[in-house]
């Protein structure tokens, strides 16, 4: 069984950003996002308008991020996974987000990193939260040029 990461809060997040589960590059480092293919930092250093985020150390990243309000956790908490493709996810095990309200009771948005992430979207919008369902950032999701996924992932901040 793979475990997941604790989630990256502060007592002022505002907004969350789900991804699925970290891939196997993710799991080795330790890091969200550390698939050097993954565009996550590169996107979202865009929509805070810190476009150096993605070169900056991990742990100032987090800081960085922290400081806008934003936050970056998982749906998932475990789970049995051959690789890195979120087809491939079996057993999953959600993360506790009724843990979410104790560690960040200003969140009001919570945000998707793709398709597989989103499924949980309708939970989480009946627990009171804004949803947004992001085109993920993964280099296996070829399909949207990085242009096209910012415009979307720009509504972060709307």
């Amino acid at each position: 069984m793979l475990r997941g990461f604790p989630p990256v809060v502060a007592a002022d997040t505002h907004t969350l950003i789900l991804g699925s589960f970290p891939g196997e590059a993710s799991l080795a480092a330790t890091q969200y996002y550390a698939h050097p293919r993954n565009q996550f930092w590169r996107l979202l250093g865009a929509v805070l308008e810190e476009l150096s985020l993605h070169e900056l150390p991990y742990e100032q990243r987090l800081t960085r991020v922290l400081s806008h309000g934003i936050g970056i956790w998982d749906v998932l908490d475990a789970c049995h996974r051959e690789g890195s493709l979120d087809s491939a996810i079996r057993n999953a095990q959600p993360n506790d987000f009724a843990s979410l309200r104790e560690h960040a009771p200003l969140l009001k948005k919570v945000c998707f990193n793709g398709k597989t992430a989103g499924r949980f979207a309708e939970v989480i919008g009946a627990a009171g939260y804004e949803t947004l369902v992001l085109p993920s950032s993964s280099p296996a999701n070829a399909m949207l040029r990085f242009e096209q996924k910012l415009s979307c992932w720009r509504e972060i901040l709307a």
